[in-house]
């Protein structure tokens, strides 16, 4: 659970949090009932949000320290009416006097921060963005292929661990085997990570868990990729392999609901799948550089009938 002491511990090193007052609320959650978006979650101070994380830089105080002590109090007994979870005086500003006594009467968390005030909340927005993230938990191989994310997925027993390995023999980085926890970070952005319990390993039938990292070094393994291509393993048998050979619209599958490209391998031997996967990330590569291989030929062919013609 995400309490006000969590996020101060967690960004100690990025924007130097401390405490003022309010520690009596350590334990509380700094999320109101109900949230959109990270945005909604921090900013400058606004009493028309009074249920956000309200940061004050130079401009802020100097508008709140225009008012007499008894408006003053208006504001703050408003703040903290419509549940303000803390206050932070960011560009290493003090506290005013009143601040901290109400705050500490009410056990609402002053906090301080060396930082610009822009910084905290950008920081802050960042840092609230990945904790409120949708977030799956997906059976495959993740792997760092030519610098892009591939999530190798099937059936038990088809060899993506093999699979998998080969890549890392050829230069590629593992993210995560059996186990990948993908979380949308953005609109457009899922992230893939491995769980803390299972970094760096990677089980192979006949030889057990490998140390990946300890086998072939640091450059082997990755702590996160972002996910843009799925490589999907099926038997010759599955109904999955009759796929048209030349198809007309790209395969896609939804991942916490954004449709991410797919390619179809069947699984038959001789065939040098570890090749194959490379060449469908290169592929990718070119498709969003605007190079569509299928297109072109398409293009190719109408030319053809029409000189033919």
């Amino acid at each position: 659970m995400l309490t006000i002491e969590k996020l101060v511990d967690d960004n100690a090193d990025k924007i130097s949090l401390t405490w003022l007052a309010g520690r009596g609320s350590a334990g509380r959650s700094p999320l109101p009932a109900t949230c959109l978006a990270a945005s909604d979650l921090v900013g400058h101070l606004n009493l028309i949000h009074p249920s956000r994380i309200q940061v004050f830089g130079h401009e802020e105080l100097s508008y709140y320290t225009r008012f007499e002590l008894r408006k003053r109090a208006h504001h703050l007994d408003e703040l903290i009416a419509g549940g303000v979870p803390a206050i932070i005086m960011a560009d290493g500003l003090d506290a005013p006097e009143d601040i901290i006594t109400h705050c500490e009467q009410q056990n609402v968390a002053v906090l301080a921060s060396p930082k610009s005030a822009a910084q905290v909340i950008d920081m802050l927005r960042i840092y609230l963005a990945k904790k409120l993230a949708p977030m799956t938990t997906v059976h495959g191989v993740f792997m760092d292929v030519l610098g892009m994310g591939v999530l190798i997925s099937g059936e038990s027993g088809l060899g993506k661990s093999e699979l998998a390995l080969e890549l890392i023999s050829r230069g590629h980085g593992l993210v995560a085997d059996d186990a990948v926890e993908f979380s949308r970070i953005a609109p457009n952005m899922i992230e893939g990570r491995c769980p803390p319990l299972l970094q760096n390993l990677l089980e192979v039938r006949g030889l057990g868990l490998l140390d990946i990292r300890a086998i072939f070094g640091e450059t082997s393994v990755r702590r996160k990729m972002k996910l843009k291509l799925i490589v999907h393993l099926v038997r010759t048998t599955s109904p999955e392999a009759n796929f048209e050979r030349l198809p007309l619209q790209a395969q896609t599958q939804e991942v916490l609901a954004l449709p991410i490209r797919k390619v179809v391998l069947p699984v038959a031997a001789g065939r040098n799948l570890a090749v194959l996967v490379e060449a469908a990330v290169r592929n990718v590569i070119l498709q969003l550089r605007g190079i569509d291989t299928m297109q072109d030929f398409m293009e190719r062919q109408a030319q053809a009938i029409q000189n033919g013609s």
